[in-house]
């Protein structure tokens, strides 16, 4: 059995910059983080001894197909494809939070599931690697609208400067801070599941297109990414202003197309800048999912009870990335699968109930 956590994230400046149509012509700047909300992956060859099935997938429906190509979950069917897996397995995911939501939760599944590929062949993948592979499947095998942040950040893990370069590689700056500061940061972030299920890949297509159009507010976002990490980083910054810029922020990203925002997430967040937030913003490609708030930490009950009609999600960040928490490969001889007459199993099995 293979095991492995990813965390999802949390994007505070820089988003849209990480769409090619954007950092092929100007490069890309992401501020982000990792939290302590995870995404499993578990992962073994499956023991040729069932009758009934020869692989079980396991995610919001239960699978048992007789081949690879017969997989409705499209990233797992895609990657065993791609990376050659065509013998009997199990794979299972689970998750702390939902799906579609702004976290990343799709490029936490997809890390997830590429490394434990890896760990299952008995090959290992460097962190760049695994964030390549990761932005390929999604991009590229699946075409998938959207950036290349969320994978970066899953993979690496921590609170890092994302520099992407004009051909898509890129570097990860951790951001250094004295770790009472880094606390302090933490403990003035409040975040919230608004309840609203969106298609964020669709979003992510008309953000993409509208890219084009919105160049000089991409820049300036682009360049909050240097200052709020001076902010962090400087002894003498007041971090009441890391918050301010999230509502900056916030203001640009909503203007980038008519689908980031609607009634329902303007009256949380004017709820919450009445009672103490001095800024805020949507997460992931917007329209829904989780928001997030900066207060001081003596206003958040007051926020709390002024959005008590939404689930208030507690967080610390995290600094580990994807990574391997169990390790027990068991291998079974892949003739072992060609010689098995199935349908002979299966009336044994028959027989016996």
């Amino acid at each position: 059995m293979i095991i492995t956590r990813s965390p999802y994230r949390i994007s505070f400046f820089g988003g849209g910059t990480d769409y090619h149509t954007y950092y092929e012509k100007y490069g890309g700047d992401i501020l982000s983080t990792s939290i302590n909300h995870y995404n499993y992956i578990s992962c073994r060859f499956f023991p040729p001894f069932h009758a009934e099935y020869r692989n079980r997938i396991a995610w919001r429906i239960l699978e048992y197909p007789d081949k690879i190509a017969d997989i409705k979950h499209n990233a797992i069917r895609e990657a065993l494809k791609y990376y050659g897996v065509d013998k009997g397995i199990e794979i299972s995911n689970q998750c702390d939070l939902p799906a579609r939501s702004g976290l990343g939760s799709s490029s936490s599944f997809c890390s997830g599931l590429i490394k434990s590929i890896y760990a299952l062949k008995g090959e290992m993948i460097s962190k760049y690697g695994l964030a390549k592979e990761t932005i390929k499947l999604e991009r590229q095998i699946l075409k998938e609208d959207g950036g290349i942040q969320d994978q970066i950040a899953s993979v690496y893990g921590g609170l890092n400067h994302i520099h992407i370069n004009h051909n898509g590689s890129f570097s990860v700056e951790p951001v250094i801070m004295e770790e009472s500061r880094k606390k302090a940061l933490n403990e003035h972030l409040l975040l919230f599941f608004t309840g609203i299920s969106r298609n964020s890949f669709e979003l992510a297509k008309k953000q993409q297109t509208a890219v084009k159009d919105k160049t000089a507010q991409l820049h300036t976002m682009q360049k909050m990414v240097n200052q709020s990490c001076s902010i962090l980083t400087s002894h003498n910054s007041d971090l009441s202003d890391f918050g301010r810029m999230l509502h900056e922020t916030w203001l640009l990203k909503r203007s980038l197309t008519n689908v980031i925002t609607n009634s329902t997430i303007d009256e949380i967040y004017e709820k919450a800048m009445k009672n103490g937030a001095l800024g805020g913003k949507v997460l992931g490609a917007g329209g829904g999912g989780f928001i997030l708030f900066y207060a001081e930490p003596e206003c958040h009950a007051k926020i709390k009870q002024a959005l008590n009609n939404l689930i208030n999600v507690p967080f610390k960040f995290d600094d580990q990335g994807c990574q391997i928490v169990l390790y027990a490969p068991k291998q079974y001889d892949p003739s072992t699968y060609e010689k098995l007459d199935y349908l002979h199993l299966l009336n044994i099995s028959e027989d016996k109930k």
